[in-house]
């Protein structure tokens, strides 16, 4: 089976997931974007294929490494995709959640599906059972939301994520963490029941690296899965026959 080595180059951090077929068999923080941290992946993994979804001002290095040494697929607006992006601009589109709602349509097909990424920023991504993705919306994540805190008043700290909290908080951290993660739980249920109202039997899935810190904290039982984006972009390698 083919070795597939899959880059996610976010805002916070560089990864990469290697796939043996199609089962994840390791994943990993990159230190850099740098050739001689991506020269030694190669050489230690030996992948036959490669897959870049970034959302950043990327070294260019990294793609012409890939290309040189795999078969490397960059994904963007232009890629062969198991779904359609009826939206006025699909060139906006983030690469990131392209690979959502692809690994979402690929893992419940035939389902109305809300993926809800949990990073740098919040992202709401609806596809349909038509596998339509029609867009959702974007907010502040975690990190951004407790750095503003810290950035935009005189005396406020800047809090370290934590998921062990009381609801009421009784000193300035406990404050700040039960107001904002809980402040996100409870929009995050919120956005759920909007959709909720215009649509019926839809399927909610919770991803990226704040999952732990709100499955508890939400009315609903939702699957979570905080590595679908690779799963998503082993999908698309897949369809795009790299």
């Amino acid at each position: 089976m083919a070795i597939t080595c899959c880059f996610d180059f976010g805002n916070t951090r560089k990864k990469c997931a290697v796939f043996n077929g199609r089962e994840m068999t390791d994943l990993f923080v990159m230190e850099d974007d740098s050739e001689a941290s991506l020269r030694q992946i190669l050489e230690v993994y030996k992948p036959e294929r490669s897959i870049l979804s970034s959302v950043i001002n990327h070294n260019k290095a990294v793609e012409t490494l890939l290309s040189a040494e795999t078969r490397f697929h960059k994904l963007d607006h232009t890629s062969l995709l198991p779904i359609t992006t009826p939206v006025g601009k699909p060139e906006t589109i983030g690469a990131d959640r392209l690979g959502l709602v692809v690994a979402a349509a690929d893992l419940f097909p035939g389902k109305n599906n809300l993926v809800i990424g949990l990073g740098s920023a919040i992202t709401y991504n609806f596809i349909n059972k038509f596998n339509q993705f029609l867009g959702g919306g974007i907010s502040p994540g975690l990190e951004m939301r407790f750095r503003s805190l810290n950035s935009f008043t005189e005396l406020l700290p800047l809090v370290k994520k934590d998921w062990n909290f009381p609801p009421v908080g009784y000193d300035t951290r406990t404050n700040i963490l039960s107001g904002v993660v809980l402040g996100m739980a409870k929009e995050i249920d919120g956005i759920i029941e909007s959709y909720e109202e215009k649509y019926v039997n839809f399927n909610v899935v919770l991803t990226g690296g704040d999952t732990a810190f709100f499955v508890h904290h939400l009315k609903k039982k939702i699957f979570a899965d905080p590595n679908l984006i690779y799963k998503g972009l082993y999908a698309i390698c897949e369809y795009n026959n790299v």
